[in-house]
């Protein structure tokens, strides 16, 4: 093994921990949209074709909060759009040959992208996108689909609150990724313009404004760093320094 490698075993659990942690909840996904009107071949399709949890829980939440479902589909696909992103860091990382690449395309989510970007190697790298992705895909659909199936007997799916479980999953793994100050405050404040906006506007369009909190921050950040005094400024009257021997240097 070379210096700095992981033991492959360690490289799989950790990438079935996380697949197999977040395929359950797709079983809230299955209950929640049977809740809001879709039927079982819906929910089953947006599952096999979408497969991005966060998207596919903002679509079922904005049509069973009755909105528009143009406004709901377009909130789930700039959702969606961080994938694209990952897609491009990942890519470089696992360097799949052209023919792999539209099938690994498939399993570009937050999940897959949280367990390979810290492997210290390519080969962990792809075994820990590749394991996460098939627990996740494979887990994810099956308890879709018992979801859907089990929605009838569980009688009024907004009483349990299952709705709440894809958001808790992303948030539970987006919060290790949020180490600086800025990135942090974005996402806070991307929080409360979404649920600030919740109760006075229709469903699908909070999440999607929540997005202005980026370019804010990003805008403040800026202007404070134009405002900074310069070293020079920051002096003493900005009159220039005499080094003494005290100083030491």
């Amino acid at each position: 093994m070379t210096a700095g490698a992981k033991p492959d075993a360690a490289v799989v659990r950790d990438a079935l921990g996380v697949g197999i942690a977040v395929g359950l909840s797709g079983f809230a996904f299955g209950v929640t949209s049977a809740g809001s009107g879709l039927s079982l071949l819906q929910t089953c399709a947006l599952s096999l074709l979408v497969f991005t949890g966060a998207s596919q829980f903002a679509l079922v939440g904005a049509l069973a909060a009755g909105g528009n479902p143009y406004t709901a589909a377009a909130g789930a696909f700039f959702l969606g759009v961080r994938n694209s992103f990952y897609g491009l860091r990942l890519s470089q990382l696992l360097a799949l040959p052209r023919a792999l690449r539209p099938f690994a395309a498939q399993w570009v989510i937050d999940e897959t992208t949280a367990v390979t970007l810290p492997q210290p190697t390519r080969r962990a790298a792809r075994i820990g996108f590749t394991v996460t992705g098939l627990t996740l895909y494979v887990l994810w659909n099956l308890t879709t689909l018992a979801g859907a199936l089990g929605a009838e007997a569980l009688g009024d799916t907004a009483a349990w609150g299952l709705d709440a479980a894809g958001p808790a999953s992303f948030l539970a793994l987006l919060a290790p990724m949020l180490k600086s100050t800025t990135e942090r405050v974005t996402a806070a404040l991307a929080v409360l313009l979404a649920l600030g906006l919740l109760p006075v506007l229709p469903g699908g369009v909070p999440v999607l404004l929540s997005a202005l909190a980026a370019p804010v921050v990003l805008f403040l950040t800026g202007r404070g760093k134009d405002t900074a005094p310069s070293p020079k400024e920051a002096g003493d009257g900005g009159e220039p320094h005499t080094t003494t021997p005290e100083d030491g240097r």
